[in-house]
């Protein structure tokens, strides 16, 4: 049953850590730890993806800032409570890592599989450029009674192919892991940089279905 459910969530990115290790907190007298690994897209830019990771996996001493590394592991969500309210964070929870030699050992720096039940209905849009997104809220179970929440952006084709489908589908998805960053207005006025994760969608089917939608534009906003 556990294996099933690691199943529905696999995801492997390459990069170079950007950030110093910082602590993040504490399972059983587990330490774990949490910084932001660059991973190259296929253009020019890349994403900043935050990777959180056990002691028991490496020391933090070895992941020094410059360190280009491959991360195996699970795009996980948990709740954050603070002054701003409830906000959902996102991790690429780490169950293997690989230290590279440099960065032309990279060859799939970002690569995402989920499995899971649309919980939000979908949201269709279209940018001021004339391009078609549909928003997707999916819930990816793991063990232990618990789920991830995962935000999805499908493109093209698959925007108008998940318009359609309903709260409760299950759904598989290919992608990768992107960071955006966005501006908020405060109440005060002021307006501050954010920066939201998700997956950018390059394939999606109903789950249990032989036929999908053929795959869709493949982003690499």
């Amino acid at each position: 049953m556990v294996g099933n459910i690691i199943e529905n969530n696999m995801a492997t990115i390459s990069g170079k850590v950007v950030s110093n290790v910082e602590f993040s907190h504490e399972v059983y007298g587990e330490g774990f730890y949490y910084f932001m690994l660059e991973v190259p897209r296929l253009s020019d830019s890349c994403d900043r993806i935050p990777v959180t990771i056990s002691e028991r996996l490496t020391s933090k001493e070895k992941l020094a800032v410059g360190t280009i590394i491959e991360v195996e592991g699970q795009f996980r969500s948990y709740n954050s409570y603070n002054s701003e309210g409830n906000k959902l964070l996102l991790t690429v929870f780490a169950r293997d890592i690989v230290f590279l030699e440099d960065e032309k050992k990279i060859k799939n720096p970002n690569q995402i599989y989920l499995n899971g039940f649309i919980c939000k209905r979908p949201i269709y849009r279209t940018t001021p450029f004339g391009r078609e997104i549909t928003d997707i809220l999916l819930a990816v179970n793991r063990p232990y009674n618990k789920s991830d929440y995962i935000p999805c952006i499908a493109w093209g084709r698959n925007a108008r192919f998940s318009e359609k489908l309903s709260v409760g589908d299950n759904i598989k998805i290919w992608g990768r892991i992107q960071s955006r960053t966005y501006q908020k207005k405060l109440e005060s006025g002021e307006v501050i940089n954010k920066v939201a994760y998700e997956v950018s969608v390059s394939k999606m089917e109903i789950a249990g279905k032989d036929e999908d939608d053929g795959g869709g534009d493949n982003s690499d906003m």
